[in-house]
C-alpha cells in the first residue's frame, strides 16, 4: 500500500513539471507561429533567380 502512495506522489510531481513546462513554452511564444516554420522550406528564394547569369 505504501508503494501506491509513492507512485501517486511521483506521478503528480511529474505531471506538475510537464504542466509548468507547457505554461512556460506558451508564455515564451513557442506556439505563436506553428504553420510558418513547416512551410518555410517549400518556398522558393526569389533572390536566387537574380544571381544566376542568363545565357
Amino acid at each position: 500500500m505504501e508503494i501506491i502512495y509513492l507512485l501517486i506522489s511521483v506521478s503528480l510531481v511529474v505531471a506538475l513539471i510537464f504542466l509548468a513546462a507547457f505554461i512556460w513554452s506558451v508564455k515564451s511564444g513557442q506556439f505563436d507561429d506553428t504553420y510558418g516554420s513547416s512551410v518555410r522550406l517549400l518556398h522558393d528564394d526569389e533572390d536566387d533567380d537574380e544571381e544566376k547569369p542568363k545565357p
